[in-house]
Parts: C-alpha cells; structure tokens; sequence
C-alpha cells in the first residue's frame, strides 16, 4: 500500500496583520491513523465586510467536507462511490454547511456591531441571505486505495507533480474568476459550482498533491513560478525528506504574503516517498 504522508500550514496575512484581521483560512487533514482513507480540506473565508463571519464559515466548511466525503466509503464498488460523488456529494457538502450555518446563527444571532458597518444595501442582502455572512471557498481530497477524488468551489489552486515533475491541474481553473470574484458555499445553488473529478487508480498515482488557498499563487508573477513552487517541495521531499520542508514551512509561507499577496496563505501537502532503486 503507498505510504501517504501529509503536510500542512496555514499563516495570517501580512495585509491582515496590518489591518488588525484575523486569518481567515482553515484546514483539517483526517485519516484512518497512518492508513487510508485520507481525507484533507481547506477553505479560505471571503474576508469582505458582507462575510464578516467568514473565519467561522470556513471553519464550518473544512469539517462539513470531511464528514460527507467520508460518505464514500459507505459505497461498496468504485462505480457506486464515482456516481455518488459526482452525482450527490456537492449537494450533500452545500446543504450540510448550510445547515451548521443555520445551528451557529441561532446559538448568536448578528449583533448590531457586526451589523453597524454595513450600509444599507448590504444589510439587506445579509438579512436576505445569512449565509452570505459566513461565505467561504472550499477545496478538499480524498485519497483512497484505489480511487483519488479532488474537490473544488471557488478560487484555489489544486495541483499534482508526477515523479519525473510534471506538473497538472486535475480541476481546469474557472475562466468566471477573475480578479477577486469567486463562488462559494453561501452561492444560491452553490452545488451547481462544485467542481470534481474522480480519478481510479490503475496505474501510478501522483508523487504529490498540494492544495493551496489563493494567497499562495496570487505571490507570484505567473501560474509557472507558482507551478515551480510544487515542484520544488516534490524535490525536497524526494530528496532530502519531511524535515527539509515542516519546520520551514511557515516561514515561507509568511515570506510569499509579506512579498507578494499580502493575503492569508494556506497550504496541504499530500505526498508518497519513492523508494530507492535497488
């Protein structure tokens, strides 16, 4: 069986820092002890003055993920888990977040000083639409034995390296999100925006996979040195092993906001050492 390992980090943004905001980010990695399934979700809270509850939204999003995607496993063949995962799960994460939204705005209603700030067309559309309080991008995989499933509703980046370097998207990029328009789970229908492919595995699986809010690939110039970076962990991690890459991971974190997006910045590694020839 392939020894899956995984790394994660998540770091405040140096704009957020400066403006006294908390991150916005979250991420959960779970899996069966060391073994499979392994499921790793990370959402990145809209941040904007309607989303004032974002922090929480995407805090509610990482754990409604992997708690339905571990529906999949209730499935006894590949076929019946691909269709209910292309066919059900959307809906399933959309309703179930709505859900836990609904649970935390009963137990604390808006107050007026989180309501103060907005004028009167965005409190309308608030009281309108709570959920949009708590709105939030969402991206998830779920590494089986036999199958990989990737996960997508809003902005992101999900990325595969091969052993050789090579470098996919297993979800092409949303040509509707541009600048800092995005779906997400407080979208009307949002379960028509989630994005999945089901990848079975027969033949060799990717060396890694790294998922990364926005933050990340909005500090670079271009997609390819965002795309450099993926393989530059792949080398490390191949080459050098897990402790060339954890204890330094924050700090390159912080380093691509105060350089680049000064946005939060979070990241989800998941990759399989190769074993040495002979």
């Amino acid at each position: 069986m392939t020894n899956w390992r995984t790394l994660k980090a998540s770091v405040r943004g140096a704009a957020h820092i400066r403006a006294g905001l908390p991150n916005q980010d979250a991420v959960r990695v779970a899996r069966h002890r060391d073994d499979l399934p392994l499921i790793m979700a990370l959402a990145d809270g809209h941040g904007s003055a309607k989303s004032f509850r974002s922090q929480r939204g995407a805090r509610l999003a990482v754990v409604v993920a992997q708690k339905v995607c571990g529906h999949l496993f209730t499935f006894g063949s590949l076929s019946q888990i691909k269709h209910w995962a292309e066919e059900q799960l959307p809906l399933a994460l959309v309703r179930h977040w709505q859900a836990q939204v609904a649970q935390s705005l009963q137990r604390q209603p808006f107050t007026p000083q989180e309501l103060e700030p907005l004028d009167a067309a965005a409190r309308r559309q608030v009281e309108a639409l709570p959920a949009l309080a708590y709105g939030t991008t969402l991206l998830a995989v779920v590494v089986a034995a036999n199958f990989i499933l990737y996960l997508q509703l809003g902005d992101g980046d999900l990325l595969t390296i091969s052993e050789c370097g090579d470098v996919e998207r297993p979800i092409p990029k949303d040509p509707r999100l541009i600048a800092n328009e995005t779906t997400s789970l407080c979208s009307a229908k949002a379960w028509n925006d989630v994005q999945i492919y089901f990848q079975p595995l027969a033949g060799a699986p990717p060396a890694l996979i790294l998922a990364a809010t926005d933050g990340y690939a909005n500090a670079y110039r271009d997609d390819a040195s965002f795309q450099q970076v993926a393989r530059d962990y792949w080398t490390l991690l191949r080459d050098e092993g897990e402790e060339a890459v954890k204890p330094h991971l924050k700090d390159w974190l912080n380093e691509a906001s105060q350089q680049g997006s000064g946005d939060d910045i979070t990241v989800g590694i998941i990759w399989r050492p190769v074993a040495s020839p002979g």
